[in-house]
């Protein structure tokens, strides 16, 4: 997982009859002072108006998420069972990768509760701790996560990394592969995107491919859109005889290495049965 979202801590807190709010696990150990926990614990342990809602609070110069959880029921000490386990972040870390992952977690924690009184329970309760060891190793590792609790459930987690928004496609710009289209699964695209895809080939605007694959302009936008937002194509403008076009300083880079020529050649030959330039000439 990139930096910036890395995770330094993960807690379980919960509500005690007698003791109140208090922290019954984190990882690491005491990495959250009692100060701190003083702090936020009315954003940990919340009054009805917060509970099963995602919430960030900076405290300290740490940034805390989590997402309470209450589960009414007459077989709990004061009818009710309040929990919540969350992440610790430095302040300026960006969460919004992290949000979904705990809200996932509030609602696994909540139905494995409901099945088996997995948090009640605190022999089962005491399987937190190893779960939250791996979580935090894991998701800072590699961004992804397989956490079995028992024989019947197993809890699969993934950060999904957070994308800008695209530029908006216009009918005059023309679509360029950033990667080889022949890798692509096609049934893990839309229709409407696969309809699309032959007609992609750095010299065709969206214009043109809309009419050519009979495909409405608009439809044609949204889908070439989405591929950039995955970053599978990218934008460049129409060719015209008209213009003027010029070399920036970069293209000594093309003339320096050997690799990226051949890469050049690969990408600029149109079919396998073209000729193969010995050399470029510039």
């Amino acid at each position: 997982m990139g930096s910036n979202s890395q995770i330094e801590c993960i807690f379980f807190s919960e509500f005690h009859p007698t003791l109140g709010p208090k922290i019954t696990y984190q990882v690491p150990e005491e990495y959250i002072s009692r100060e701190l926990f003083d702090t936020v614990q009315v954003y940990i342990i919340t009054k009805p108006e917060l509970q099963n809602k995602l919430i960030t609070v900076t405290a300290m110069e740490k940034k805390l998420i989590g997402c309470p959880v209450c589960i009414e029921h007459k077989k709990y000490s004061r009818n009710a069972l309040l929990f919540n386990l969350g992440f610790v972040c430095d302040a300026q870390t960006k969460t919004c990768a992290l949000e979904p992952i705990v809200k996932k977690l509030s609602g696994y924690l909540t139905t494995l509760e409901l099945e088996s009184s997995f948090i009640s329970n605190e022999e089962s309760k005491q399987k937190l701790v190893p779960i939250m060891s791996t979580l935090l190793e894991e998701l800072n590792a590699k961004g992804s996560c397989t956490l079995p609790i028992d024989e019947s459930n197993t809890i699969h987690l993934k950060l999904i990394e957070q994308r800008k928004d695209p530029l908006i496609v216009q009918e005059y710009d023309v679509p360029v592969f950033t990667q080889c289209k022949d890798q692509f699964i096609k049934s893990q695209w839309d229709l409407t995107t696969q309809q699309i895809l032959p007609y992609i080939d750095g010299f065709r605007h969206i214009q043109k491919i809309s009419a050519e694959a009979d495909v409405e302009l608009n439809l044609v936008r949204i889908a070439v859109q989405n591929l950039l937002y995955y970053e599978v194509v990218t934008l460049v403008s129409i060719f015209q005889y008209s213009n003027v076009y010029c070399t920036t300083p970069k293209v000594q880079n093309l003339m320096d290495d050997k690799s990226m020529q051949e890469e050049c050649l690969l990408y600029v030959t149109k079919s396998a049965g073209s000729p193969v330039l010995d050399r470029l000439t510039c």
